[in-house]
């Protein structure tokens, strides 16, 4: 885990990715002169996560550093859960972290001819034949470390092989009744290069190509020649397509493609108290544990805008867990410290009372209403200041306010002194209280020499608490988001993830007090509640509907540990 006094520069000057494109494009290496060129490759069967968020980090972040550029490729191969819905939001995503790919958008399934053309080359060449084994008999023949995998299709006759790899984009095959296999080597001990599949044939409309192929690439076969057609330098991949490498390079080597990618493989983010399987996210979607993809108790993009993650949050968070060749957990804490820095120095200062109780202050005049202008943001003067109003009734938190004192706490009891922030030092003188026993209304005096903060006599008071005039209040609903799962590990060995799902996930207070600077607050505007946490108004807010997410609390655990 990133340490968080490690600052980016370190972090940069430790990259081993770095280290390796600087050879590469030095004199004297494989791409000397030549400008860097990635790629971004998700799969549109679903929406990113945070994961990918370091994925796209890394694949820009170099383009960027080195001064090259970085395609966007939709990996459309497997057309079962593709859908345009996904495509859309993924661009949506990317351009909200702050990258661009300018024209260069593609589709695997632009190279669909391409593709195929390269298959009946390596049928030519001896290299690939059509194999009629079915799954569950490839399985079987799969053999082990000991003996090595059997195929009685391998010496199948080129022509035969180019006759029926015909049939099967003609759709004279049935589904599931043949395979194009690469030949390489059934005795391998890498497994991926014992006569890997190379097309299988699968009947589903494309979203993009219709119907017009009924066999698709596998990602193995169709990815580095994506690569090879765009020219890409180099193919920053996470550390699972490691042990695939060979095979990337097989086929790289074996087929006419007018350039040569070098494949580079770096550590998958992981994150503890969530799951980031993209088959797991679909399952909390489509059975209801959750709202949506955009839920913010998701590790989706989405679900973090929407709670109101910032982008410079998240590629700072990307940027110090740095690049390692060794898969490790992050602190999901450390996520919200990188949240928490950003929003300190960034988000408007507003009183919202959350669990309001009344306070009447005995001594001021009825009818009266004064105002007071506060700062908008103490860390950035040029956000000016905003106009609050104070009367006779206020709201307060209920914390703040107990029958009988204890020891250690410093709000309002009978006969206790606070400041009710930037306005007045009000002393407590009792309560009243329902049929139930349950307190309605807080009482106190003020005292009118103390005006925003002033102390004439030197008292000192020790505790200040926040506020809203009760004349000018507006209601608004908040929403209080945790962990989604109470299991920092909640989908490893034999654990069922959703035993896990956090119950208390989400609170939701209905009922709240908040500023009137609050009624026209939009998504893209980040608050901090004083004492309570870092909030955004929801998607669904409107101004008859105020809906405020708690992106993150105040307290910060992961800076004390």
């Amino acid at each position: 885990m990133a340490d968080e006094l490690t600052t980016p520069a370190e972090l940069a000057a430790g990259n081993f990715i770095a280290e390796f494109i600087k050879e590469d494009i030095a004199v004297g290496g494989s791409y000397e002169g030549k400008t860097v060129h990635t790629r971004f490759p998700p799969e549109p069967n679903g929406y990113l996560h945070i994961g990918h968020a370091k994925a796209i980090c890394v694949d820009f972040g170099m383009a960027e550093k080195f001064g090259g550029i970085c395609n966007l490729r939709m990996d459309d191969t497997n057309p079962t859960k593709e859908d345009v819905e996904y495509v859309d939001a993924i661009k949506e995503d990317i351009a909200w972290l702050g990258f661009r790919w300018d024209d260069r958008f593609y589709y695997a399934s632009d190279y669909f001819d391409q593709m195929y053309a390269f298959a009946v080359e390596l049928i030519q060449k001896g290299l690939a034949y059509v194999c009629e084994l079915t799954p569950e008999e490839m399985r079987s023949n799969r053999g082990d470390l000991s003996h090595p995998a059997v195929s009685p299709y391998r010496d199948r006759p080129i022509e035969e092989s180019l006759t029926l790899f015909e049939k099967m984009k003609n759709g004279e095959i049935p589904d599931g009744k043949m395979t194009l296999r690469a030949k390489i080597d059934l005795n391998s001990g890498n497994f991926n290069m014992r006569d890997p599949v190379i097309y299988r044939i699968n009947r589903l409309h494309h979203h993009r190509t219709g119907d017009k192929w009924c066999i698709y690439p596998m990602y193995d076969f169709a990815h580095p020649l994506e690569d090879a057609l765009e020219g890409i330098t180099h193919s920053l991949c996470t550390l699972e397509f490691e042990d695939h490498r060979p095979l990337y390079d097989w086929v790289i080597r074996n087929t006419s493609v007018p350039a040569v990618p070098r494949q580079i493989e770096f550590a998958r983010l992981g994150i503890n108290n969530t799951v980031m399987s993209k088959r797991k996210l679909r399952q909390l979607v489509e059975e209801h544990h959750v709202e949506g993809w955009d839920d913010p108790r998701m590790p989706t993009l989405c679900g973090l805008r929407r709670r109101g993650y910032t982008p410079a949050s998240i590629r700072n968070f990307c940027e110090r867990i740095g690049v390692a060749k060794t898969n490790s957990v992050v602190d999901y804490g450390f996520l919200e410290h990188c949240l928490r820095e950003d929003l300190n120095l960034n988000a408007q200062r507003v009183m919202t009372v959350i669990h309001p109780i009344r306070l009447v202050i005995t001594n001021y005049p009825e009818g009266q209403t004064e105002t007071f202008e506060i700062e908008n943001n103490p860390n950035r003067p040029e956000d000016g200041t905003r106009t609050i109003t104070f009367s006779r009734e206020c709201y307060i938190e209920a914390e703040d306010f107990i029958e009988e004192k204890i020891k250690g706490y410093n709000r309002l009891y009978p006969g206790n002194e606070v400041r009710l922030k930037s306005a007045y030092i009000v002393r407590c003188t009792g309560c009243k209280k329902d049929e139930n026993g349950q307190v309605v209304e807080v009482y106190a005096e003020y005292d009118p020499d103390t005006r925003g903060g002033d102390t004439p006599d030197g008292r000192k008071v020790r505790g200040t608490i926040h506020w809203v005039d009760a004349n000018s209040a507006i209601d608004a609903e908040v929403r209080l988001y945790d962990n989604l799962f109470t299991d920092p590990e909640p989908d490893t060995g034999d654990k069922n993830f959703l035993d896990y799902i956090n119950p208390e996930s989400l609170v939701i207070l209905k009922n709240c007090k908040a500023e009137p600077a609050l009624a026209k607050a939009t998504g893209d505007t980040r608050y901090q509640f004083m004492r309570l946490g870092y909030f955004c108004a929801d998607k669904d807010s409107t101004p008859d509907r105020l809906i405020f997410n708690r992106s993150v609390s105040l307290k910060d655990g992961y800076k004390k540990k």
